[in-house]
């Protein structure tokens, strides 16, 4: 490796990764996944010296193993059993997973292949490999790093001042972050500055600093575990994956861990099986494409409709925020509904060039395509254009025959 080791610790991966972990441990160990990179930046081009670099940097990661004391502090997250934990004793990743060549438009992709609860475990990891790589390799760091360090000063500024108002935020940015140093930077700021200030910034998704800094570890479900429990079995009829697939989770955790993700295959279908028994279960949801006002607004009524007090309930954002965007829908929302932030490459990789647009997604999941239909058109990855066309064709019929 021509750069120093990027991911250090197993624990560096957000939170959601370990809560899914746990359930495809408990209900889903057969279930085998394949994820796919893709670079959405079509200005962007790895050299083979960031190919090779980035192979030899995954391999690293490849030979690490949970720590004892790494353990115990997964022990101290109340959802996390111990049949699980002694799992992950046993577990770490294999390089044999992992396919990695130059046969891309960007010059680099990478495919995984293996056990869901292998191949789960290797996105975030991977891409904040991809990322770190690229802006040392591509440009100066140490000058990307000051024009970050300049921008983190002006952000924490503002709440220090309380010229901007946050209410309650976590930051969400290691899978697209500039490097480790830039996130731990922000992380151990907003945490010196959240002591002063108004807003309040409870914690991280990187499960690794939250137990350095003692912060909340943040994070519940991704969109690859309602794509593979509720299209991964062939028996499913895909336009209830989310029934499928919050069933699962109710069964798993009950009352605990109860953030769900509203969009997988719209959000229009979501509400659909989003009905009494889980809306009261589940302590909220998180948004994460399409218009966040229309969304809010839409999961207000609903939740009213039901007889629920939105009052009781969280409405989570974590797409694209910036503090200007989250301090509006704050103000927005904050009178008749709980309010809470995840914000992610704004804090972790605002710097003078643009950050990496790059995904890592379930492509497959036991052997035939999964896909997801996001309230933003786009922003779903599948290999099989049939596959969407057959599901498009079946979400539109339950929602006109429902």
């Amino acid at each position: 490796m021509k750069l120093p080791q990027i991911i250090k610790s197993l624990l560096e991966t957000d939170l959601y990764k370990f809560s899914m972990g746990m359930t495809i441990y408990h209900q889903f160990p057969s279930y085998t996944t394949t994820w796919t990179f893709k670079c959405r930046n079509k200005d962007v081009h790895f050299t083979k010296e960031m190919v090779e670099e980035i192979r030899e940097q995954i391999k690293a990661y490849c030979d690490l193993h949970f720590k004892e004391d790494e353990l115990d502090y997964l022990r101290t997250i109340k959802w996390l059993k111990p049949d699980y934990i002694d799992f992950l004793r046993l577990w770490h990743p294999r390089y044999e997973d992992f396919e990695i060549t130059e046969d891309a438009e960007c010059g680099l992709a990478i495919d995984a292949r293996g056990t869901w609860l292998n191949s789960s475990m290797y996105e975030i990891p991977t891409l904040a490999i991809v990322n770190e790589v690229y802006f040392k390799m591509a440009y100066d760091y140490d000058e990307l790093l000051e024009s970050f360090k300049e921008r983190l000063d002006a952000k924490v500024k503002r709440i220090y001042d309380n010229s901007i108002y946050l209410g309650t935020f976590s930051e969400f940015g290691l899978r697209r972050r500039l490097s480790a140093e830039a996130q731990e930077l922000a992380v151990q700021k907003l945490v010196e500055v959240s002591e002063r200030s108004s807003s309040n910034f409870i914690g991280t998704s990187n499960v690794y600093l939250a137990r350095k800094y003692n912060l909340l570890p943040v994070g519940t479900m991704a969109h690859e575990y309602i794509m593979c429990v509720g299209q991964g079995e062939n028996k499913h009829n895909a336009a209830y994956s989310n029934w499928y697939a919050l069933n699962a989770w109710i069964k798993e955790y009950s009352v605990l861990n109860g953030i769900a993700l509203t969009d997988t295959i719209t959000t229009d279908v979501f509400l659909k099986d989003f009905q009494l028994t889980f809306a009261t279960m589940f302590n909220g949801v998180r948004h994460d494409s399409g218009d966040p006002y229309e969304w809010g607004e839409k999961m207000i009524k609903h939740y009213e409709s039901l007889g629920i007090d939105p009052k009781t309930k969280t409405l989570l954002f974590s797409d694209s925020l910036d503090f200007d965007r989250a301090s509006k829908l704050f103000y927005h929302f904050n009178s008749r509904i709980k309010v809470a932030f995840g914000i992610g490459t704004y804090i972790s990789n605002d710097t003078k060039v643009p950050a990496l647009n790059i995904v890592m997604k379930t492509t497959e999941c036991n052997g035939h395509p999964v896909a997801k239909i996001s309230d933003t058109p786009g922003k779903g990855m599948c290999k099989d254009a049939e596959y969407v066309d057959y599901l498009n064709r079946t979400l539109k019929w339950r929602m006109d025959h429902e």
